[in-house]
């Protein structure tokens, strides 16, 4: 789109949004601040390198299609995210699973893993001066087939699990401190019951056990922040699962933990922007893992929807952007995955310019004054306010495709090189 075009409908848009009483460049200033931490696993479908080949086991992790183009290598998938970067205006981050990690062409359990396995990938970020998240990965692994990890009544499995975790906890530590912003660490387990369980008490017990000795070590809160993060329900553990959203809010809350909410795995009819706000009066701060659920999936793209917006005003209104880390977890090989990333990426951030872009105030003062009804068509309103032509303008002045433009670089690097892979 030609810049001449972009800036005259911006110019209009700033006119239409200073009579309401809101100051464009503020918002776009403040857009510029929020900062997205791209999940890594949307380039290989989820598969790691820990060994050539190496298939999915269990853990319930499953993935969709097979669109051409999976990056196979670290280069590759570096490539993509260079590519992915160079598309959403701002700075992004980087979330890394424990099973990205360059082991040399050998097998290193995970229990064995060290900073050594993943320094190649704090250069990297060091060199784009980018921040680093990490996960421990707690599935596919002939440990994990059972169900059970962090809460395994096999000792030998809760106990490999534990020290795993401990090791990622100090990999991210040091990813935060190498790259001077702190590293979220993020825990996600697949432990639950497929059909009825009878002992839910004990599982519990040992998930907290587990916990408690993970995070016996305490790493300095300007490199590490730990987070939890629960689920309503996942494949093949239907009936029961172990860190429900009751268990480690309560966890969070008494242990001085971050909590994660993921808004796919809660039930369809649960609001997670309602939760922003509930969560943060117990919980100093909280980890997003934004998505899209479909039914009983919870990772589609991110679109600009209903669901992402209330999340992004919720913030917004509370103003609590520094209390809030945000990133994304989906996965989707039934389409180009270098365009995945970048349509939910660029989704998250339109939906914080449209909550930026409010009249709080005057949507504050109908609300107080009982006059629902005005409250109500000024939010309808700014359902038709010109906030594309804002975002245009952010693009361009973040020297990023604007529009549809972007859309044409991906085909030309799908046809380039995704598609000789």
């Amino acid at each position: 789109m030609k810049k001449a075009l972009v800036e005259k409908a911006y110019r209009l848009a700033k006119e239409q949004y200073a009579a309401l009483g809101v100051d464009t460049e503020k918002a776009l200033t403040e857009l510029n601040k929020i900062k997205i931490s791209l999940h890594c696993w949307q380039t290989d479908d989820v598969g790691g390198f820990e060994k050539p080949g190496a298939e999915l086991g269990g853990g319930g992790i499953q993935v969709t299609g097979n669109f051409p183009g999976k990056a196979k290598t670290i280069e590759q998938m570096r490539k993509d995210l260079d590519v992915v970067m160079a598309l959403i205006p701002g700075e992004q981050r980087l979330n890394l699973h424990a099973i990205y990690g360059e082991f040399g062409g050998k097998f290193v359990d995970r229990n064995k893993i060290e900073v050594k396995h993943f320094q190649g990938w704090i250069n990297w970020a060091k060199k784009r001066k980018i921040g680093m998240d990490f996960n421990c990965t707690c599935f596919s692994h002939p440990y994990a087939e059972d169900g059970f990890t962090l809460s395994s009544k096999n000792e030998k499995y809760r106990k490999f699990w534990v020290e795993h975790t401990k090791r990622c906890r100090a990999i991210s530590a040091e990813m935060g401190k190498q790259l001077g912003t702190p590293s979220v660490h993020n825990i996600w387990i697949p432990d639950g019951s497929k059909d009825t369980p009878v002992d839910r008490n004990t599982l519990r017990t040992l998930l907290k056990k587990s916990l408690d000795e993970i995070f016996a070590v305490k790493y300095p809160r300007k490199y590490l922040k730990d987070s939890i993060e629960s689920k309503l329900f996942g494949m093949g553990l239907e009936s029961m699962t172990v860190g429900s959203h009751d268990f480690y809010l309560g966890y969070a809350a008494k242990h001085g933990t971050m909590i994660t909410l993921d808004n796919g795995h809660f039930h369809p009819t649960e609001q997670v922007g309602d939760k922003i706000s509930a969560c943060l009066q117990s919980v100093d701060e909280i980890l997003l893992h934004l998505t899209r659920g479909v039914r009983w999936d919870s990772d589609h793209v991110v679109t600009f929807n209903d669901e992402i917006t209330l999340i992004a005003q919720e913030i917004i209104r509370a103003k609590v952007l520094n209390r809030v880390n945000i990133g994304l977890d989906y996965f989707d090989a039934s389409l180009n995955r270098i365009g995945a990333y970048v349509v939910g990426a660029r989704a998250v951030q339109i939906a914080f310019l449209f909550a930026l872009l409010e009249p709080f105030k005057t949507l504050v003062k109908f609300e107080e004054e009982g006059k629902n009804f005005e409250r109500l068509a000024m939010m309808e309103l700014l359902k038709t306010k010109p906030y594309g032509a804002v975002w245009d303008y952010f693009c361009l002045i973040n020297n990023v495709p604007v529009a549809e433009d972007y859309i044409e670089t991906i085909q030309e690097y799908e046809g380039n090189v995704l598609m000789k892979r």
